[in-house]
């Protein structure tokens, strides 16, 4: 049998100050050689991983709370509990702690919460405990006294709590509270309202417990009616008596499961609506209270979660038809905060608790109760509903396709029997009543869409190896759904404008539009067949022609989603269908107006020029450009028809697209791995293999046509040649008079015929104006044609055929001038020749 004494639960308090559980294991305490000393140790109990490891600092304050809980802090920020099964095994991991840090185990705090000045501390150490004055009603005002100047010391109010539990204080203040109430003494009143509030603000779980006990809370929430700075008392008393009342909906047998509940719903009213709102220098001492009330809904939900008759008899209540509508009207309420206090569980139990109530069947019950006609018990239980799906989605899902399944062989047995099914959809449900919100401000159907959004949302679906939520709940809910979804929009837009247009008609269509917008960002493959399929933008676009403005630029926002996604598919749909025409048309009556409506419109057509989406840039201009041409207090029209013309002209001549592109580069230039190659390659070429007036190219370049090349761009090159031709001859003076110059150069020009000379030979650079020059054979690559009057040099270095070489710097005459110097001797000698 499992060792149920050490079994705990490990919290951490998260920055919203609430309790995040860590999982569940087995505490046990030993010396960790890492940690340098006594330690806290917690394993999981599913599989043995370590989920705490804590060495006990002798410096670090521990708690101890409700006989079972140890709460502690290990950093600023970083709170820790160990919530324990058993009692005793609590005392057992105390007394460790206890022992480590010398301190007597019938304390519930070992240490400070802060530290002190060293005089407050040696006079407080002088005196062993705190004197309370005796419990007099003459003494009230120094017993409040007492109570206000020990809060702001940690010292003396843990001194303080001491004497308060020891001497059974808090009960003969509660005495004395009925004497001043049966004396009218309000001045004595006034001092024990202090009194106990001080007493709250001292943070201690053991007063805690006394106070909030079944035989003093009532006396407690009595003294704090009487708060000074009121001329008149509340009356908290008399709300909790005759106001609230306990109802059992299903009769509960366990009697400590029914005084914590009661227990509970006190301190949540005194925390909630008793006690002052706290300060900023308060707010952290009332941690323990926020404890008190979260660990104890985590034990009722516990508790009720482990009845099973309980819960078994609640469902099937809730889905008897005999129940009356009152009672099931209170069954649903019950179970509405029964989820409420599920929320205080941390991941792991929630998943347990939702996992119960679907075993139980809440699902099939919530559409039972859903379909009934009392709208508090629909409004209740949407608000269950709501709970479901935003903490686990994926079995709402899982259930409405089952749910589906099921409903398609009962309906094909049916239709071979003759007879219609009536069956209606969980989620098909939730949209009817979305749709049929009665509320002027549809509160509702507002909450009914964020859950359908959730529903559909694929970022929330599970995908696995055998299974792929997505594509299945998704062809679902497409089969199965969106016809329902869209029918109020589709009865709408029949015409040229909606037919109708009240203000809850177009918050409904709005509503809708809001999450088809949401479909298309995120479905894109299924939300795209059936918007073409079913002309789904055309009847929104009707929409533009609405009084409502919002509805209108809900209308806007869904075609500008479509365009957004710059699609093809939708973009060919749009063209064809001519839709734009309602969007030029409302830009048009808006006339001269500047708002939201006149901004969206044209930065919708931005969108179309920045992004270059040729296909409807040209649709636009051809269909809309008249109407749009005198708009000009914005460049957006006149932008679109630039693109429009580019466009055309790029059309009209292909070559002049690839000569900007060609332009754009500024200057040609191969790989250094293609030059050495080439250059190689001319090396080994034999002298017989090249033919008189012919220059040796590389292959590469021996399929380029000159014409396509030089023609487009002849005025440019001269302009450059002439530049670089001036800059060339100063460099050839330079290099004539200190060094040599490279090897050789490959000049084509044209009308000259190429000629291979060595640089010892030459005076002049290739392409500079003095250089040697002979026909060049018609076709070859140095050839342009004879109608072009300026000569464009291509200059060839080391094998490399380019439009223009641009001498980058001195470094490569040293490149050439080394490549000399390593030839062989048989090449400089053929070269030579």
């Amino acid at each position: 049998m499992t060792d149920t004494r050490r079994r705990v639960k490990v919290y951490t308090l998260n920055e919203d100050r609430q309790w995040d559980d860590r999982g569940t294991g087995h505490v046990s305490s030993g010396y960790v050689e890492r940690l340098k000393g006594m330690s806290l140790l917690v394993r999981a109990e599913s599989d043995g991983s370590l989920l705490l490891e804590s060495k006990i600092n002798p410096n670090t304050a521990y708690q101890k709370q409700q006989d079972t809980l140890i709460v502690w802090s290990e950093a600023e920020n970083y709170d820790l509990a160990l919530s324990f099964q058993e009692k005793a095994g609590c005392d057992e991991i105390w007394e460790k702690i206890c022992q480590v840090q010398g301190k007597d185990p019938s304390v519930d705090i070992t240490q400070d919460l802060v530290d002190e000045s060293e005089e407050e501390r040696f006079d407080d150490m002088s005196s062993p405990g705190l004197e309370l004055p005796s419990c007099e009603l003459s003494r009230l005002e120094e017993i409040a006294e007492l109570v206000a100047s020990s809060l702001p010391s940690p010292l003396r109010r843990e001194k303080l709590a001491l004497a308060l539990e020891n001497e059974g204080y808090i009960k003969k203040l509660l005495e004395l509270f009925h004497v001043c109430e049966d004396l009218e003494n309000i001045e004595g009143l006034h001092h024990l309202y202090e009194i106990i509030k001080g007493i709250f603000l001292l943070n201690r779980t053991a007063l805690f417990e006394v106070m909030f006990s079944e035989e003093c809370i009532m006396d407690v929430i009595g003294c704090l009616e009487y708060d000074p700075a009121l001329s008149q008392p509340r009356k908290h008393r008399e709300f909790l008596t005759k106001t609230a009342k306990f109802k059992e909906v299903i009769p509960i047998s366990d009697p400590e499961l029914k005084q914590k509940i009661h227990q509970t719903y006190r301190v949540q009213y005194i925390q909630d609506m008793v006690l002052p709102t706290p300060s900023v220098f308060e707010e952290n001492m009332l941690s323990t209270l926020h404890s008190f009330i979260f660990f104890n809904k985590v034990e009722i939900v516990g508790m009720l979660q482990e009845d099973e008759k309980f819960l078994t008899d609640l469902f099937a209540q809730l889905t008897d038809e005999a129940t009356d509508e009152e009672k099931r009207q209170e069954l649903v309420n019950f179970l509405k905060e029964f989820c409420a206090f599920s929320q205080t569980l941390q991941p792991q139990n929630r998943d347990a608790f939702f996992k119960t109530l679907s075993n139980m069947g809440i699902l099939p019950a919530l559409e039972v109760i859903l379909g009934m006609d009392d709208t508090q018990v629909r409004s209740a239980a949407t608000d269950i509903f709501s709970y479901l799906v935003e903490y686990n989605p994926s079995m709402v899902r899982e259930f409405v396709m089952q749910e589906a399944q099921q409903n398609d062989d009962v309906s094909k047995k049916l239709t071979e029997q003759k007879i219609t099914s009536k069956d209606i959809l969980l989620i098909n449900l939730i949209i009817e009543h979305m749709i049929c919100d009665t509320d002027p401000e549809l509160g509702g159907a507002v909450q009914l869409m964020g859950l359908l959004r959730t529903l559909v949302d694929p970022e929330n679906m599970l995908a696995t190896a055998n299974k792929t939520e997505k594509t299945e709940f998704l062809g679902f809910f497409y089969k199965h759904c969106m016809h329902v979804l869209t029918a109020p929009l589709l009865a709408n837009t029949t015409e040229d404008k909606p037919s109708k247009d009240d203000f809850q008609t177009a918050q409904l269509l709005a509503l809708v539009l809001e999450l088809l917008t949401f479909c298309v960002e995120h479905h894109t493959y299924h939300i795209k067949n059936y918007i073409i399929n079913k002309d789904i933008l055309r009847r929104v676009l009707v929409l533009m022609a609405s009084k409502h403005a919002f509805l209108a630029l809900c209308a806007l926002r869904f075609k500008r989603k479509i365009i957004g996604l710059k699609d093809e598919f939708y973009n060919r749909y749009i063209m064809k269908s001519f839709l734009f025409e309602p969007v030029v048309k409302a830009f048009l009556n808006n006339g001269s107006r500047y708002n939201l409506m006149n901004s969206a419109i044209i930065e919708m057509f931005e969108f179309i020029r920045v992004e270059d989406i040729k296909s409807l840039t040209a649709h636009v201009i051809e269909n809309y450009w008249k109407a749009l041409e005198d708009v000009d207090y914005v460049q957006t029209f006149k932008g679109l028809k630039l693109r429009f013309e580019q466009q055309r002209e790029r059309q009209d001549n292909p070559k002049l697209d690839s000569m900007r592109s060609i332009l754009r580069n500024h200057r040609y230039r191969r790989d250094a791995r293609t030059l050495e190659d080439e250059e190689e390659m001319w090396f080994n070429t034999d002298e017989d293999d090249m033919e008189d007036g012919e220059a040796v190219v590389s292959p590469s370049d021996k399929t380029k046509n000159d014409d396509d090349i030089m023609d487009p761009i002849s005025k440019f090159m001269e302009r450059k040649k002439l530049k670089e031709s001036e800059e060339k001859e100063v460099l050839l003076k330079t290099n004539l008079s200190g060094r040599q110059s490279p090897s050789f150069k490959l000049s084509l020009s044209s009308g000259t015929k190429t000629n291979l000379t060595s640089q010892s030979s030459t005076t002049n650079l290739p392409g500079s104006p003095g250089s040697p020059g002979s026909p060049g054979s018609p076709g070859s690559p140095g050839s342009v044609p004879k109608n072009t009057s300026q000569t464009a040099a291509i200059t060839t270095k080391g094998g490399l055929v380019g439009l223009v070489d641009y001498p980058d710097d001195d470094e490569d005459d040293d490149e050439d001038e080394d490549k000399e110097d390593t030839l062989p001797l048989s090449k400089k000698a053929k070269f030579d020749s």
